[in-house]
């Protein structure tokens, strides 16, 4: 096969994972993407449908560790249809060991299944065969791991075992937000499991792990001194806002906000964001639910925002409130909209105010 460019959108946990972790030893240029089941998966794949339509390269759309149900195998398939007609040469495949796929899989050329392997099987054998896949010797050990761990062959003693620690480092890993930073978030967990496999031939492999993944987290977030992970995380997470300020800064009646989504812990990391880019007023972090956190540093009174925004309320640095109706999303740009429309209403409503802090 030639090179080409591949969108790989995986499962979010160790199994979909790792089947990215066998792509990356292709000689492929990939864009890797993850989601889980429901709405996520249809939103994820809209995204890459329209990188694919900007794009004038021979394209593969891989899909690793998910099945599609029929509704969404027969829309997918007629929108490659349409890109293919376009003359945009794309080439679809899906890689699954789920069986409520059996339906897409009957009827669709390009969803592979097979229920006796996990997806990082299924993609490492499929990878050898068609990927030209040049990957290191540990390699079938790690996809003998997962294999055992995710379809629970706990006769596999020693794979059983630290594949279980290796699913606990995935779901422990939460410290970054695939919807906000999705390239860093993927790069993050990829990286670690790449960590993981220095130890799986060690005496005492699983517990040898187990008392590393601290260490792991925190070597990942260092820069130059030591710290607690907690700050370790927060000054990563700060610099990566500060690097995504074109994107995401929002404005309210002449202030400059910072608008995230589902990013959490806004006391630590908002006002962290704050002291280290003063030149905005206030950052708010929306839910998925859509409820509001906002954080100010004397430049303006957010308790009178979140007022007027959906009724809320607070102290003018620490507010809050809940949007009624907001639609839950997995696109940051699908929520800056939401966002972006809710002020322009309230702008046009309310007309010039001007926030003070209150004494």
């Amino acid at each position: 096969m030639n090179t080409q460019t591949i969108h790989h959108l995986s499962h979010t946990d160790l199994d979909g994972y790792s089947c990215q972790l066998v792509m990356r030893y292709t000689q492929h240029k990939l864009f890797n993407y993850n989601a889980n089941y429901g709405a996520e998966v249809k939103q994820t794949l809209e995204l890459i449908l329209q990188k694919i339509t900007n794009n004038l390269e021979e394209t593969t759309l891989l899909i690793t560790d998910l099945n599609l149900t029929a509704e969404e195998s027969k829309w997918l398939n007629s929108e490659v249809e349409k890109l293919n007609n376009n003359k945009k040469r794309v080439t679809l495949l899906l890689l699954d060991h789920h069986g409520t796929g059996e339906e897409s899989a009957q009827k669709y050329p390009w969803y592979f299944l097979d229920t006796t392997r996990s997806a990082t099987k299924i993609t490492y054998d499929y990878a050898k065969e068609h990927f030209s896949l040049d990957a290191p010797v540990w390699i079938e050990h790690y996809v003998a791991i997962v294999n055992a761990v995710d379809l629970w062959k706990m006769e596999e003693h020693a794979n059983f075992e630290y594949g279980k620690v290796c699913m606990r480092l995935m779901s422990e890993m939460r410290e970054l937000n695939k919807i906000m930073f999705p390239l860093e978030d993927n790069h993050y967990k990829l990286s670690l499991l790449l960590e993981a496999t220095k130890y799986m031939e060690l005496e005492g492999a699983p517990i040898v792990l187990d008392e590393k993944i601290h260490l792991l987290k925190k070597d990942f977030f260092k820069t130059d001194k030591n710290d607690t992970l907690d700050n370790l995380a927060t000054s990563y997470i700060v610099k990566l806002l500060g690097d995504a300020k074109d994107e995401k800064t929002i404005y309210y009646k002449g202030y400059k906000g910072y608008l995230s989504y589902a990013l959490g812990n806004t006391s630590i990391i908002g006002n962290g964001f704050l002291l280290t880019y003063p030149e905005y007023d206030f950052i708010v972090d929306v839910s998925f639910k859509g409820t509001l956190s906002l954080r100010a540093n004397n430049g303006v009174n957010v308790a009178t925002i979140s007022k007027e925004w959906c009724g809320g309320g607070g102290h003018p640095n620490a507010a809050g409130g809940r949007i009624i109706g907001f639609k839950e999303q997995y696109r940051y740009d699908l929520v800056k909209q939401q966002i972006e429309k809710i002020i322009n209403d309230k702008e046009a409503v309310a007309g010039e105010l001007e926030y003070k802090r209150e004494a």
